[in-house]
């Protein structure tokens, strides 16, 4: 009751420039793409842990003495989960630290706030980061999302007035700035920052981050969770689908699918339901050649 009196109060924003998405927390959707992120040993619930003892830290030590700004980079190739895990950390977080109240999470894309119109970009994210941002983190915890950061805050080194509008380095100044602010201002703001090209990231943001992790391609042992995974949704629908998770079926699929991505790999379950006119009406009918002749179709046209 106490969670349900705060969000009467706070108010998420909505139909703001660059805000993709905003909700509360926790949320059961989010949780699932938790469960469908397999990373080596205990690498995500280490990630989660960072992100709450960050938050803890924040509270009691002052910024002067440990600089902690709240921010994890989530760097690696496309496909791999990034927003993925991104989603799911901010649940995670959220029900790790439910004694602080319900969390409000709030998604970004830094293309919408991208504009062909000198001087607007840099209005947009001042406006975005203290106003939009700041009012909503000063009613309570909250977990905001950056997708490709690096388009909000490009690497200003590699950057020249001749080819570069000053627009677009006022811009990455006023995002530092704006996260800045969130850092000393609100102690129990995460900003999760999503990647494909850490090398176009502007340093001043990397030095900023507390946590740095680039998500691996998966492993033979990751590529078996995932596809048992997928297979297990189909068969949640399309019961006979459940064979397909036999330890052969499985250990044929893992060594086709040697250096194929997390959303590659579910994708070839679906594109093993078209192998066969039959399987395209009727997923029941899917044999282990429809799955191993789909992933390798898919890795050999990636």
């Amino acid at each position: 009751m106490a969670g349900e009196a705060v969000k009467s109060v706070r108010r998420l924003p909505k139909d703001e420039p660059g805000i993709v998405d905003a909700r509360w927390l926790p949320d059961d959707e989010f949780k699932n793409s938790w469960g469908s992120i397999f990373l080596p040993n205990d690498e995500k619930e280490r990630l989660a842990r960072s992100a709450a003892s960050g938050i803890v830290l924040r509270a009691q030590i002052d910024f002067e003495k440990l600089p902690l700004h709240g921010i994890v980079l989530l760097l690696g190739d496309p496909g791999v989960g990034k927003t993925t895990l991104a989603r799911g950390l901010a649940d995670r977080l959220a029900r790790i630290l439910k004694s602080l109240g319900g969390f409000a999470y709030v998604e970004i894309s830094s293309h919408g706030l991208t504009s062909a119109f000198l001087g607007r970009t840099q209005r947009a994210v001042e406006t975005l980061f203290s106003q939009t941002i700041d009012e909503l983190a000063e009613t309570g915890p909250l977990v905001l999302l950056v997708d490709e950061i690096e388009t909000l805050a490009t690497d200003r080194s590699r950057m020249s007035f001749e080819t570069n509008p000053a627009d677009v380095h006022r811009a990455v100044d006023a995002a530092l700035v704006g996260l800045d602010r969130l850092a000393r201002r609100h102690r129990d703001v995460v900003i999760i920052a999503t990647s494909n090209f850490p090398d176009a990231i502007d340093s001043a943001l990397r030095s900023r981050a507390d946590f740095v992790y680039t998500l691996p391609r998966p492993g033979a042992v990751a590529r078996r969770a995932i596809l048992s995974d997928t297979i297990a949704a189909l068969a949640a629908k399309f019961p006979k689908v459940a064979g397909l998770d036999r330890p052969a079926t499985l250990k044929n699929a893992v060594a086709a699918s040697a250096g194929m991505d997390g959303r590659q790999l579910r994708k070839a379950v679906a594109a093993a339901c078209a192998m066969r006119d039959e399987t395209a009406t009727d997923p029941n009918l899917l044999t282990e050649s429809d799955l191993i002749q789909a992933i390798k179709l898919l890795n050999t046209s990636s």
